[in-house]
């Protein structure tokens, strides 16, 4: 069972419990209902225009903001470049109800996700001594390094010093 319907100049081939990424819908309205709708199909392999009344039902599910579109403007030889970025917003929509042709078609209810409380043991849990002192890829400490003569930046010398000038 799925339907084809029209929201802010675009299709979307809905079935009850799909979530669609609609243009952004004003209001803080929590159900959306789209009247537009131009191909039904109630059973597999039927495909027809609704005889009577045809909805669709959804519920909000977020506000959301898209990729960011760099928009780059140049005429060459005319000292002329404008760059301009855009995010267009988004209504995600849970499909939850197809009727047409008295007959109704709902989505299966969401079960209620769970909060998390947050970790206790995080927080009581006492700080770790120290860090050991990382090794190098010769397997040396920094501090050994140091005491024979190398830099702690790992440069080769040999226990000689630059000569200042």
């Amino acid at each position: 069972m799925y339907a084809v319907i029209r929201a802010g100049g675009k299709q979307y081939r809905v079935a009850p419990g799909d979530v669609i990424r609609v243009e952004k819908l004003g209001g803080e309205q929590k159900q959306v209902q789209f009247g537009d709708v131009l191909v039904v199909s109630g059973s597999e392999g039927e495909l027809g225009k609704p005889q009577g009344e045809a909805r669709v039902t959804g519920e909000i599910v977020d506000q959301i903001k898209g990729d960011k579109v760099l928009v780059f403007h140049y005429k060459r030889k005319k000292q002329y470049k404008k760059l301009q970025g855009h995010r267009q917003q988004y209504t995600a929509v849970r499909i939850t109800e197809i009727a047409f042709d008295g007959q109704s078609f709902k989505a299966p209810e969401l079960a209620p996700r769970p909060v998390k409380a947050p970790k206790a043991a995080a927080v009581a849990e006492p700080e770790k001594a120290a860090a050991p002192k990382k090794k190098s890829k010769t397997g040396k400490s920094a501090s050994a390094k140091a005491q024979h003569g190398a830099s702690a930046k790992g440069a080769k010398s040999k226990g000689k010093t630059p000569k200042k000038k």
